[in-house]
């Protein structure tokens, strides 16, 4: 059956103030923020301090955006006894809803805080009408659909549930995998301490490879080789037994962890050889993630023309510059699905550079016709870049802009510059040191320039710098 076309709210992640500020001036409605203590995947989370989520939801409220804030653990018996109390001056703040998995934590909301809304996590896996009529009878304001779902299946659900809120993610890391024991400290340390002393050694045939963040916050791998496999003990490179996180409290059950825990690393199963999926952990135990990010922007129409409330792009540990280009681009294909305008499938290529291990849309569309295929591999490719840059000021006697340098460009190279409004581009013809030396080319991070901007640009608005691949 039609329904009335509903403008979905674009929702962005935001792990730190100037994330949230990027995501909003990029076209974002909202954002979410973890509550580290309760919520899953709060690495590069600076929302744990009181009076940085403060500033937060008060900035969101004076722009008239929404922030949502995640609660969405399956706690132990714990962290039920102090939720209530660790929450109240969280709930004073009067986030515009909770993110949540667990039905206690929900029932606890419920009773002290009964004007809060609810959003049902996806880690609670509505897979079907039926639990969303379940949840919509217990006063859940919105459902976040399973990652399982096809588009088809999510159009029998909406159909089903017309009254009710339905929210998806269309771009980002697919965590494949969630574990509350914590695999990697049970790699470094030859045992498990997160709950028990699990001795099993992972049967999996796979290696592990040290990871490390690009400007734009994605993965990749640190080396060519593998340090090691888990079946062979001792293959963990630098690791050794005396390597362990010294805060208190750092494994699900309040042990010490292997300091190794607290980084990224990349699992290389062995019969998928070259797709590395990222794996991580935090107090809350371990998430391997897909090899590829997803990367749903082609069915925004579909979704659009479903009735889906929110369109949700994932990553809080991303960076600024990741969450600018995804809310510039899902804002834009959501913009032109309202309207009636065919999709740009330029935004394919502009996503490009933002997952360097490479794209899926996951379950939604099982089959891609062959007209399909060719234009997501002719502007996916043709439109590659790299973020090189940041603009952190601009000198208006000169007409140059001031760039803090993320990776090496040169005179020669054409240069994307990213603002909210539009993009433009420019053949780099000059180049500066911050003493005003003319330079040929620069070679990485940790610098800063100068460089004009293109005539159509705005000095005034935020700016990052990319270089076409």
């Amino acid at each position: 059956m039609p329904h009335p076309l509903r403008r979905p709210e674009l929702l962005a992640p935001a792990g730190s103030l100037d994330m949230m500020r990027t995501a909003f001036a990029y076209g974002a409605d909202a954002v979410y923020a973890g509550q580290p203590r309760y919520s899953l995947r709060v690495r590069n989370n600076s929302f744990g301090q009181l009076d940085t989520l403060a500033a937060g939801m008060a900035e969101a409220r004076a722009a008239g955006k929404l922030f949502y804030l995640v609660a969405n653990i399956y706690p132990h018996n714990a962290k039920i006894r102090s939720f209530e109390e660790d929450m109240a001056p969280v709930m004073e703040m009067r986030p515009d809803a909770l993110i949540m998995a667990d039905p206690g934590l929900m029932m606890m909301v419920r009773e002290r805080w009964p004007e809060m809304d609810i959003h049902l996590s996806v880690q609670a896996n509505t897979t079907n009408y039926a639990s969303v009529r379940f949840w919509q009878s217990m006063g859940v304001k919105r459902i976040i659909l399973s990652r399982e779902l096809s588009l088809d299946e999510i159009a029998e659900i909406r159909d089903a549930c017309p009254d009710m809120e339905l929210e998806v993610f269309v771009h980002g890391a697919l965590c494949i995998a969630y574990s509350g024991r914590c695999l990697l400290s049970g790699y470094f340390n030859h045992r498990d301490p997160n709950q028990g002393t699990c001795t099993n050694s992972c049967r999996w045939d796979y290696k592990l490879h040290e990871g490390a963040d690009d400007a734009a916050g994605d993965v990749h791998a640190r080396g060519d080789m593998p340090i090691g496999n888990p079946k062979h003990a001792g293959a963990v490179g630098t690791a050794t037994r005396s390597q362990f996180d010294s805060s208190p409290g750092t494994a699900l059950g309040g042990g010490p962890r292997h300091i190794g825990g607290s980084k990224v690393w990349l699992l290389e199963e062995g019969t998928r050889p070259g797709e590395l999926m990222p794996i991580e952990e935090d107090e809350h135990g371990t998430y391997i993630l897909n090899s590829k990010d997803l990367r749903a922007i082609e069915h925004v129409q579909r979704l659009v023309d479903i009735g889906i409330d929110s369109l949700k792009i994932e990553g809080r540990t991303k960076s600024p510059y990741y969450v600018a280009r995804a809310s510039q681009g899902y804002r834009r294909a959501i913009d032109d699905a309202v309207a009636g305008r065919p999709f740009d499938t330029r935004l394919l290529g502009e996503l490009e550079g933002l997952a360097s291990r490479g794209y899926t849309d996951g379950f939604y569309q099982r089959h891609h016709t062959p007209a399909h295929q060719n234009y997501l591999r002719g502007h996916s490719e043709s439109g590659r870049s790299l973020l090189v840059g940041e603009m952190v000021g601009y000198d208006a006697q000169r007409g140059l802009a001031e760039v803090e340098v993320k990776n090496g460009f040169g005179v020669g190279d054409r240069l994307e510059f990213v603002q909210p409004e539009a993009n433009h581009e420019l053949q780099l013809d000059r180049l500066l040191t911050v003493d005003g030396d003319e330079i040929g080319r620069i070679p990485g991070s940790g610098r800063r320039v100068w460089l004009p901007l293109p005539a159509q640009a705005d000095p005034a608005q935020p700016c990052f710098i990319a270089r076409f691949l």
